[in-house]
């Protein structure tokens, strides 16, 4: 469902935006100002490109032992892949009842963790098998998950990350991400990447790099142009979302909702391009 969305403004970037990211209103936001001296921004170089499935609105993605997991959003189309890489095959999926629009999820100790978006419900599966151990309930929005290797990291559409205590899945801390001073909002799909948590803005082809012992961003990286201009006109193709990491491999994937393709890329300095 389609909805007209009161921007983003945050840096240099403000815009009205129509997205279909979610279904009703987002959260009421309080835009930040300008920054006098925002934090770098980077660009990235294409690596390699995979196909990724049109129909497949992504709101969570990860990568573990050379293959891709798929949180699917959408009431009625939500699900759980597994997925091979190089070709974009469906090798195990279970889908959510009708009621649930699948969130962010991130692995965990063997486990799977799936939030929901406004049902205020999170599944626990069996990483192997999908069997669902269990479940929790949390206060407001669910949008996306990561960890870092002791806790989980949930964000909520806001400029706020919890943390959440893997057995108790209790909040135990909550991160406030700025820049400059700023807040930095509607944090979307996340990924902790080498001591630090990487966060899609919503709507925008923008990933922020934020220190998780300040808050603070420091590096944005600008994917503008990553898909092209005549794959991102077509019927469905929503906005940038979903973003990977290879541990072993040093490697970063990104995607979109109902993107044709998966990109691995590698972040560049703009003057080194």
């Amino acid at each position: 469902m389609n909805k007209y969305l009161i921007g983003l403004s945050f840096l240099t970037l403000g815009f009205l935006s129509q997205s279909c990211k979610k279904e009703g209103a987002p959260p009421t936001t309080n835009s930040p100002q300008i920054a006098t001296q925002p934090s770098p921004v980077y660009t990235y170089e294409i690596v390699n490109t995979y196909p990724h499935d049109t129909s497949a609105f992504t709101e969570g993605l990860e990568y573990y032992n050379g293959e891709l997991y798929e949180s699917i959003g959408l009431n009625g189309k939500s699900s759980l892949r597994r997925e091979e890489l190089r070709t974009g095959k469906v090798l195990q999926k279970i889908d959510l009842d009708k009621q649930y629009f699948g969130e962010g999820i991130t692995i965990f100790k063997g486990k799977i963790y799936q939030l929901t978006y406004q049902t205020h419900i999170g599944f626990i599966y069996d990483l192997k098998t999908f069997k669902l151990l269990g479940t929790w309930q949390y206060e407001g929005e669910g949008w996306a998950l990561t960890n870092d290797g002791t806790n989980l990291i949930m964000s909520n559409g806001s400029n706020k990350l919890n943390y959440l205590d893997p057995q108790t899945l209790t909040i135990v801390k909550t991160l406030e991400v700025t820049d400059e001073g700023f807040l930095i909002e509607r944090l979307n799909e996340l990924e902790y990447i080498k001591g630090e948590i990487y966060a899609n803005i919503w709507t925008t082809d923008r990933i922020a790099r934020i220190d998780p012992a300040t808050g603070k961003v420091n590096l944005w990286i600008d994917l503008t142009g990553l898909l092209s201009a005549n794959e991102r006109d077509k019927p469905g193709v929503d906005v940038l979302n979903g973003i990977a990491y290879d541990e072993k491999n040093d490697r970063i994937f990104v995607t979109g909702k109902c993107w044709p393709k998966l990109f691995e890329i590698k972040i560049r300095k703009k003057d080194a391009m």
